[in-house]
């Protein structure tokens, strides 16, 4: 691929959860330092909402990554399961042995023999529950379950649910209100703000550099603006969209991203709202004034529009790009 070309040791946009990757932009170090202290402080119960693509897996594995030398860690990454198999994988991922036949009386009793065994020996207990919006309803009553098993003095387990908006309908059901109750802290992850794309994209290619020779500003900041709003910041998008990018500046024996380039992968990936450019609004507007209806958008002529103009945009009416 681009990686010798770029002095890459990896490939630095890769969509896969790798928490060397992890960016601390505003929203993901807020996220993280406020299940951080609610951890360390012993609450039971901890939410994060984001939607998709927004890095709620790779911000779980940070905070396990981070939790790993304190506190014992379990990941639950997807709990589309049903009751019995939910405490069954957790008593997996704890080392905890059941004999068959697994009964839910006989998994909860040895999952709290082993919760008090770390408990006596000052080890705190952290389960993380990916995707937790594909929870289905009657697995929900083992959640309570397991966030009934306390001490006199503090909870034996600490359950972080991570999911997408859908997960906030389903605890708000009337038929599971108890379980929404014992939720103490709740953050919401959304995309990156503009100004730290740039640096998200530096620091991808920081962590996949071959050596300190390798360029870190591969992208334009024009063209790094471009993705920003083509992605509208959501990382998975961006990581897409440059690694996209970077194949077609490789393509080309380039070395520089370019405008044009964010914009040719931008209109090869699904999902991507291309906004309308400064001409299109303009018309959109005159439009409006004359019928008094929005204009509906003719994609033909858009098309058409954006191969006869040259490859460059404006910002705030300057010129990004004329490669």
């Amino acid at each position: 691929m681009y990686l010798r070309h770029f002095s890459l040791r990896e490939a630095p946009f890769s969509i896969t959860p790798d928490p060397a990757f992890f960016f601390p932009h505003d929203g993901a170090q807020a996220a993280l330092n406020t299940l951080l202290v609610a951890l360390r402080s012993g609450e039971g119960f901890l939410k994060i909402v984001g939607e998709v693509g927004c890095g709620k897996t790779v911000l779980c594995r940070q905070l396990l990554k981070t939790l790993q030398a304190e506190c014992v860690t379990a990941y639950i990454p997807n709990p589309d399961m049903g009751p019995d198999d939910l405490l069954l994988a957790l008593a997996m991922e704890l080392n905890v042995e059941v004999t068959a036949p697994h009964s839910r009386y006989q998994m909860l009793g040895a999952l709290r023999d082993c919760l008090l065994q770390h408990a006596e020996a000052g080890r705190k207990v952290v389960v993380c529950i990916d995707e937790a919006q594909a929870i289905p309803l009657r697995t929900v009553e083992s959640l309570r379950l397991l966030s009934n098993l306390e001490t006199e003095k503090q909870k034996l387990l600490q359950l972080v649910m991570l999911g997408q908006p859908e997960l906030d309908e389903r605890l708000a059901r009337p038929e599971i209100r108890q379980l929404l109750q014992r939720i103490t802290f709740s953050e919401h992850l959304g995309p990156m703000p503009a100004r730290s794309v740039p640096a998200y994209l530096q620091h991808r290619l920081a962590t996949a550099a071959l050596d300190e020779l390798t360029d870190v500003k591969l992208f334009d900041p024009a063209a790094a603006r471009a993705l920003s709003r083509y992605s509208g910041g959501v990382p998975r998008l961006v990581n897409v969209l440059a690694h996209k990018s970077l194949m077609l500046v490789y393509g080309e024996n380039g070395r520089r991203v370019k405008v044009r380039h964010v914009r040719m992968a931008a209109a090869d990936t699904p999902g991507v709202q291309v906004p309308l450019s400064w001409w299109q609004r303009l018309r959109a507007r005159r439009a409006q004034r004359n019928t008094g209806k929005p204009q509906a958008r003719d994609a033909s002529r858009d098309t058409a529009w954006q191969d006869t103009q040259p490859l460059y945009e404006f910002d705030a009416g300057q010129p990004e790009d004329r490669a």
